[in-house]
């Protein structure tokens, strides 16, 4: 297979809303390069990229898919992307990877709220963008409404290049870059070349000044240039495009109908000859500070976008090659470990076929197999010592659920198949919390959830169940209180004998010390749930021998471990030990420690106990005109709203919230606000519990242990 240099290797990431024709339209460039000599279609499931079985149960895309083509002496590496945000890290990981964006929406529904999310990621990532309106020849199509919503999502420097219009009844485009007019039979493929008609020559001829005129500003050669002429030319042209393109303030629109194969060759022909290549973007910069350029002299560095699992082939890893060459059996290092890996396979992917190849160079997009440390968002490198490239950071999960097998046998084979998917999937948090004994999964919501089911029980062959995670909660006290507990055991020969009086306060930071009291020593213990236990020893008299104090305490220590309300962790205690008694034969640690816990636990019931509950910061950014509903909705979960920022078109509103009310609250806010608002969180510390649900969490817990 022939080898392109970084200048004639062109990488795009189709983006854009669910059912936008992205695939369609990557099936027809295929097609249309001669790579496939049939076009297949989603509704018949036989396409390049859809090849998923999942995707096929769905009628959608669900994975990014690496695609190549050749056109004109120019590789096009595409990667066709899912439409639905629960899939962002499929999109956000080809978003990173890609030298041109191209943003493909549906002449039906313009740029609707589908395409403001996606959009939101590619303008955060600065990348040239083109925008393509596809479906122009169905009955529904409005170009000119699509165009007005692109220009309102993204601004006036969405820029036409095309438009279509009917002549005779003929699907035609007017490219106003060429000034040609294109005229398609009614099954597409390679249009007539016309001269733009007399009655749309005047408006073309404005289009293209504005087209000019935009390209002239990237550049003061270009601006001196068309001040001269009053005009630039095609190879000018070009020139102030991609200067454009490559400070992301120029969005060249298209126009095709994917399905029929109507502009796809033009839109191919622009990629090869205007659109950023590898060798036009930044260099990337590493976490060391250092840069790695784009090319082929320096040493090699790999960037590992995206991993797959599949059972007859094991994990398949792609990567982009971001600097110098890879070649067969190389010797790469991770340079996040220092492992070493031998790259035996080389391929070119287009979708679930591989092309072996020998060699790949900078800017390149491949895929090798059977690396035994990889994982998605590693460097490979020629020197172990070589910088890291940047990571993608993948957002926050927005559903979090506790993960059972329903085997209860299986849980081992569950929580090896999980780990696997993480390392494939970044936006599929892993975590197990100690104190509920729960392993709990993140995603990007139900679809992406179902998606997690469907590929456990299908890849790996074991059924999961999922649940609302519990939640951590901490008990405490409000008031001070004393109790008494002698605990006497008698069988035969030494028995057990232990009595401890002490009192319990609320314990805060800077409070003075206790009174009334004979202070004979103190320890403050750091509780690694967070809070604190400050013990005193009171004792008068030698009632109590000095040998049981740390039994005591450690008796008091075990019941803060599990709280008499909930079995939650206690904190923020303090207790004097003041009183006691002890039997010479009798007394031993084991009875102190279990008179202190028994004693400290009268004490807490009888100190007003309280519960506090985890509450979290969190940060929304939520367009203006929804902003209402969602205030009402967070009130109605108890959150406290703290700021309100304008943004844009948005509001970025900060509030505090208890994380019990956020099991549901992604799904809820999705349905508020279409998707468009999106938000992340971070934890905040502990506050009380509103009594009418404390109660309630106290009657769970009690039917539980009965």
């Amino acid at each position: 297979m022939k080898v392109f240099d970084n200048k004639h290797i062109k990488n795009v990431a189709f983006v854009g809303a669910h059912r936008s024709g992205k695939t369609t339209l990557s099936e027809t460039m295929l097609f249309e390069a001669g790579l496939i000599n049939r076009r297949g279609t989603v509704e018949q499931q036989n396409t390049v990229s859809d090849y998923h079985e999942f995707e096929h149960r769905r009628g959608a895309s669900v994975f990014a898919t690496p695609l190549h083509t050749e056109w004109r002496n120019y590789k096009i590496n595409i990667i066709d992307t899912p439409g639905l945000d629960d899939f962002i890290g499929e999109i956000m990981s080809s978003i990173r990877v890609a030298d041109t964006i191209v943003t493909v929406i549906n002449a039906k529904h313009g740029a609707d709220i589908g395409t403001e999310i996606i959009w939101n990621y590619v303008d955060k990532y600065h990348k040239p963008t083109l925008f393509v309106i596809n479906k122009i020849d169905s009955e529904k199509a409005n170009f000119e409404k699509s165009y007005e919503s692109l220009k309102e999502l993204v601004g006036n420097n969405a820029v036409l290049v095309q438009y279509p219009i009917k002549i005779d009844g003929a699907q035609c485009i007017i490219d106003v870059l060429k000034m040609k007019c294109y005229k398609f039979g009614p099954e597409g493929g390679k249009p007539e070349k016309l001269p733009i008609p007399d009655d749309q020559l005047e408006y073309a001829k404005q289009l293209h000044n504005e087209l000019v005129e935009k390209a002239a500003e990237n550049d003061e050669e270009l601006m001196e240039l068309y001040f001269d002429k009053g005009t630039l030319n095609e190879e000018e042209l070009r020139k102030g495009i991609k200067l454009g393109m490559l400070n992301h303030d120029f969005f060249p629109v298209f126009c095709v109908s994917a399905l029929k194969d109507m502009g796809t060759g033009r839109l191919m022909g622009f990629i090869d000859n205007v659109a950023p290549a590898a060798a036009d973007l930044k260099p990337e910069q590493t976490l060391e500070g250092d840069l790695v350029k784009p090319e082929l002299e320096a040493d090699t560095s790999l960037f590992v976008f995206k991993t797959i699992y599949q059972p007859n082939l094991g994990q398949i890893t792609f990567f982009k090659v971001k600097s110098g060459e890879v070649n067969v059996n190389d010797k790469l290092f991770i340079t996040r470990t220092g492992e070493s890996e031998t790259l035996n396979q080389l391929y070119i992917m287009d979708g679930k076929e591989k092309h072996a190849v020998q060699k790949l160079t900078t800017g390149d997009i491949g895929a090798t197999t059977k690396l035994k440390y990889t994982e998605t968002n590693d460097t490979l490198a020629s020197k172990a010592e070589a910088g890291t490239i940047k990571p993608i950071k993948f957002p926050q999960p927005r559903l979090v659920k506790a993960v059972f097998a329903e085997n209860s046998s299986e849980e081992e084979k569950l929580s090896e198949a999980l780990k696997r998917i993480h390392s494939q999937d970044l936006t599929v948090d892993l975590s197990y919390n100690s104190e509920t004994h729960q392993t709990l999964v993140g995603t990007q919501g139900e679809l992406h959830l179902a998606t997690l089911t469907w590929i456990l029980e299908n890849i790996y062959d074991v059924k999961a169940r999922f649940e609302a995670p519990k939640i951590s909660y901490r008990e405490t006290i409000q008031r001070s209180a004393t109790a008494n507990y002698r605990h006497k055991k008698q069988s035969g020969g030494s028995g057990q004998f232990g009595q401890v009086h002490l009192k319990i306060e609320p314990y805060y930071e800077g409070m003075p010390e206790p009174e009334g009291f004979s202070l004979r020593g103190k320890e403050e213990v750091d509780l690694p749930w967070e809070g604190k236990l400050v013990f005193y020893n009171c004792i008068v008299g030698g009632v109590i021998d000095q040998r049981y104090l740390p039994s005591i305490m450690k008796g008091i220590l075990e019941v803060m471990e599990s709280g008499p309300l909930t079995k939650s962790y206690i904190r923020d205690v303090r207790v004097m030990v003041y009183d006691g008694k002890m039997h010479a034969v009798d007394s031993n640690d084991i009875s102190f420690k279990i008179a202190g816990a028994n004693a400290f636990k009268e004490a807490f019931l009888n100190a007003n106990p309280k519960l506090l509950e985890p509450i979290d910061h969190m940060t929304l950014r939520v367009p203006e005109q929804m902003v209402g509903s969602v205030m009402t909705e967070l009130q109605s979960r108890r959150a406290m709203i703290q700021g309100v920022e304008t943004e844009f078109n948005y509001q970025i509103l900060k509030c505090t919230i208890p994380s019990a009310e956020l099991t549901d609250f992604s799904t809820q806010l999705r349905s508020l606000t279409q998707g468009r608002a999106t938000y992340s969180t971070t934890f905040d510390g502990y506050a009380s519990v509103p009594n009418h649900i404390q109660k309630e969490l106290i009657k769970e817990q009690e039917l539980i242990t009965t």
